[in-house]
């Protein structure tokens, strides 16, 4: 298993970043929480890592806090609930909001969130009230430098919703609703989330 990474940030491409450590490129999938977070590319940052081992493929996902990590493990533990549907809870709403909702039992604010209806919310709220984790923040440093390629931000943010569990029609109508010029695919992406949570 794979505990952490700590490395140079050579591409940010929501959800997926590349990780390269000591001449070796990780390619992670990290929650909408960690990526807007992220350093600059060609900073150095650690990442709390899960690998999810399948017969077709090794999927490892990235966290800037050990408190993500424990949430997500906890949530692809539901029964029904894998890492795409895990990132796109974590992208979409932040653990403390997560809690707040298992907490009050508030399956409607759940169901807004990408891939989940009302059986995976009331089913979310029941496995995940009695093993939720702390939720502590732990930042990660940063440091060095690196050459990387941009994309643009409003193919980026589309992908990234795609990935997170949208369609490709409601991504893309999500992303052309927005004010796009001179803004980041970060911003693009959390304003597209934001709209879908109200």
């Amino acid at each position: 298993m794979i505990g952490f990474l700590r490395g140079i940030l050579v591409v940010k491409r929501a959800p997926s970043l590349v990780l390269d450590v000591r001449g070796v490129g990780y390619e992670i999938d990290a929650p909408m929480s960690t990526f807007f977070k992220l350093p600059a590319l060609g900073e150095e940052v650690m990442l709390h890592t899960h690998l999810v081992v399948r017969e077709d493929a090794h999927s490892l996902f990235g966290f800037l806090s050990e408190s993500e990590r424990a949430l997500f493990r906890s949530l692809i533990r539901v029964s029904g609930v894998g890492a795409k549907l895990a990132l796109g809870i974590l992208s979409g709403v932040s653990a403390d909001e997560f809690h707040r909702c298992v907490q009050a039992h508030d399956t409607a604010a759940l169901v807004r969130l990408p891939g989940i209806g009302k059986k995976t919310a009331e089913r979310l709220i029941i496995e995940m009230r009695d093993r939720l984790p702390e939720n502590e923040s732990t930042e990660a440093p940063a440091a060095g430098r690196f050459l990387a390629v941009e994309v643009s931000p409003v193919q980026e943010a589309t992908s990234a919703l795609i990935a997170l569990g949208f369609r490709p029609q409601e991504a893309n109508a999500m992303v052309r609703m927005l004010p796009a010029e001179g803004m980041s695919s970060e911003e693009l992406i959390r304003l597209a989330l934001q709209a879908v949570a109200k």
